[in-house]
């Protein structure tokens, strides 16, 4: 009976085609490691960060006299309440730090290399909508550090020549930040971000498929049609639409291999997750600041305005450099930067594991500047720390600039034919 349904299904619509191209027959490099968990995992975020929102939205009140209160009635009086926002305050920390480990990855194996620039791109855009999604969302609870955050980021607008005050009061939908501007950012957050984000994830997606995934040696797994013997090729059955001009080696079906080891990922991830949603659902002051559980104030300004862990390198990035205008621009640079990295990068080597010892300290030396302008992000100004920032701030830009000046001539390691 389920098999005859299914024929019925396929028949209108092409549900087990799609599942053997995209999951049952994808062929997938056997030599995945750890850091190929992470873009399930932010699969897996979305789905909790859709699923809770939609719950919490049900007994929520967009409006600058009850949204607080709704935020309390939902943690005190509604069944379970406390869990859902705790899953979702606690899955947005989680979506930032499995996407910078997902982008990470991305930058050590070359995953953004030719022919991947469009995969890349899709990752970036959804990376800039989920910032602003995440924005949007750390309004609606109407905690006091909420107000003076958006606040601030908001009037950083104004810094725009000619247009910037009217830029900032279309932003707010009023003179100052208010009931209409809680109201709008909801209707974003709740409607029109998720929209873009799922239509991104879904391109980002398909053109992984199309491409096929990178790995850790940076070889294609795809080679052209009868370049290589028979015996040699992978003895899975892949979908026609990957076996009609290439031959598939060094792979195995995406399903069970991947969704198996994809389970014991999420079970780990899940283990951590439960712990602080659990025990900590604060973080320490890094996913729920005190100042939050006050209501918002205009007459009362927190002792000291920082945004959420997450937005921390790129506020620093505009914190330390003095002119407001030059500071907006460079914070916005910093994410430009990450979008034209195909173009930076001129090698035609992907995986770190071949690539010479200045890009391996490149790259070790931007991660270390942008968890350090991450830390400073959640630190008051000093001069101390405006002098750090500026250093770690000009060994992010710098990764790019060397990257483009190396690359083209990098001495590299012979990259194998086959995988070991």
């Amino acid at each position: 009976m389920f098999e005859n349904f299914m024929a019925w299904i396929d028949k209108r619509l092409p549900v087990t085609e799609a599942w053997n191209k995209h999951v049952g027959q994808y062929p997938a490099p056997k030599n995945f490691n750890f850091w190929y968990f992470f873009g399930s995992l932010a699969m897996l975020v979305l789905v909790n960060q859709i699923v809770t929102g939609i719950w919490l939205t049900m007994n929520y009140e967009p409006s600058g006299d009850g949204a607080f209160a709704s935020v309390e009635y939902i943690m005190r009086d509604v069944d379970y309440g406390w869990l859902l926002r705790y899953m979702h305050s606690t899955g947005a920390s989680a979506f930032f730090i499995v996407v910078y480990l997902h982008m990470f990855r991305g930058l050590m194996y070359g995953s953004y290399q030719k022919p991947r620039e469009l995969l890349w791109i899709f990752g970036m855009l959804i990376f800039l909508v989920l910032m602003a999604e995440a924005f949007m969302g750390y309004l609606l609870p109407w905690g006091n550090m909420s107000y003076w955050g958006a606040q601030v980021i908001i009037s950083l607008f104004g810094a725009i020549p000619v247009i910037g005050d009217d830029l900032t009061t279309w932003i707010r939908g009023d003179y100052v930040i208010s009931g209409a501007t809680l109201n709008r950012f909801f209707a974003l957050h709740v409607i029109a971000l998720p929209l873009v984000l799922v239509v991104l994830v879904f391109l980002h997606i398909l053109a992984l498929h199309e491409v096929g995934s990178n790995n850790p040696e940076g070889t294609d797994i795809k080679k052209p049609k009868g370049s290589i013997p028979e015996s040699e090729q992978s003895p899975f059955k892949y979908h026609e639409s990957y076996t009609k001009k290439y031959d598939i080696v060094d792979a195995v079906p995406f399903h069970p291999y991947y969704s198996v080891k994809d389970i014991m990922g999420v079970v780990g991830f899940l283990l951590l997750f439960c712990w602080v949603m659990f025990f900590a659902p604060e973080g320490g002051g890094y996913f729920l600041e005190a100042p939050n559980f006050e209501p918002a104030n205009a007459l009362k300004t927190p002792e000291h305005i920082v945004p959420v862990w997450y937005f921390g390198p790129f506020y620093t990035i505009l914190r330390v450099i003095p002119d407001k205008l030059l500071g907006m621009l460079g914070m916005f640079a910093a994410i430009g930067m990450l979008f034209a990295l195909p173009w930076f990068d001129r090698g035609t080597v992907r995986s770190i594991r071949y690539r010479s010892k200045w890009h391996l300290l490149n790259l070790t030396q931007f991660a270390i500047c942008f968890v350090i302008l991450g830390i400073l992000g959640t630190m008051p100004a000093s001069d101390l720390a405006n002098l750090i920032g500026r250093i770690a701030t000009l060994g992010y830009f710098g990764f790019f600039i060397a990257l483009w000046f190396y690359s083209k001539n990098e001495d590299t390691k012979p990259v194998p034919e086959r995988m070991s």
